[in-house]
């Protein structure tokens, strides 16, 4: 900011003596004083930014082996990721029947944020084999280049005939009976392709900053355990039992 271009709004006042008035010259000073401040603030806030990054790329290579251990503990609970998508509101909305099945094969899901982290991250999702296509992992990863643009690369499906999810445009709702948004929905999968604005990849933020630090709280949502249950609600913290086990045993509604 400059002091000097700045302009100052001054009430017309017929008292000509300016004796109760600030001189133009005192104003002007306090600006400049006041832009000095600023320049003070600003360099402060700039330099808590890159410690606060500091810090983050510590504690993300602290976080790593935690990681590694909970992907190891999820591949023992069948359909865990999809379960996840499913019961996440913004994700479901985005999942035809169809893309569901699909992502029943959804094995693993990881992502990594770059080590400076603000230049990007990748997200990767990893299948056992399916019917849909030949692909053992999908990825898509989102960056700076050179200019300074946001921009999003991704692995190019191969699908199997008859397969590509992509091109059919009439999917019905999936089967937790949530409505999608879209009046022309689009398959979940067309996610991979769509690069046209990877400054906003709302999917990908979802996925980086609200499934992927906590998955098992929409793992755990009890709204999708309960839809339809005519049986007496049980009480359980969440972390003392495996809902899904307990519901199939049962046949009893969860509330936690």
């Amino acid at each position: 900011m400059s002091a000097s271009a700045a302009k100052v709004s001054r009430k017309e006042n017929s008292n000509h003596d300016g004796a109760d008035e600030t001189s133009e010259k005192e104003q002007q000073e306090a600006i400049e004083h006041i832009d000095e401040v600023q320049n003070e603030i600003d360099r402060l806030n700039e330099q808590a930014s890159e410690e606060i990054l500091k810090v983050e790329q510590k504690y993300n290579k602290l976080r790593q082996p935690f990681f590694q251990k909970r992907s190891e503990l999820i591949a023992k609970i069948p359909n865990f990721w999809v379960t996840t998508f499913v019961n996440h509101p913004q994700v479901s909305a985005l999942l035809g029947e169809e893309d569901e099945e699909a992502l029943h094969y959804l094995s693993r899901v990881e992502v990594t944020e770059f080590e400076d982290i603000k230049s990007g991250y990748r997200i990767d999702f990893y299948f056992d084999e399916n019917p849909y296509f030949e692909n053992k992992a999908l990825s898509k990863e989102f960056n700076v280049n050179e200019g300074g643009d946001p921009v999003s690369k991704s692995t190019e499906i191969k699908w199997k005939a008859g397969k590509d999810l992509t091109k059919r445009t009439g999917q019905t709702p999936n089967k937790s009976g949530k409505k999608r948004q879209h009046e022309e929905p689009e398959s979940f999968f067309t996610w991979f392709t769509d690069h046209s604005d990877a400054g906003a990849d709302e999917l990908g933020e979802v996925i980086k900053d609200d499934i992927w630090p906590n998955p098992l709280q929409y793992y755990l949502e009890t709204g999708l355990l309960c839809e339809g249950s005519s049986g007496p609600v049980l009480h359980y913290e969440p972390w003392s039992i495996n809902p899904q086990t307990l519901l199939m045993s049962t046949g009893q509604c969860l509330n936690f």
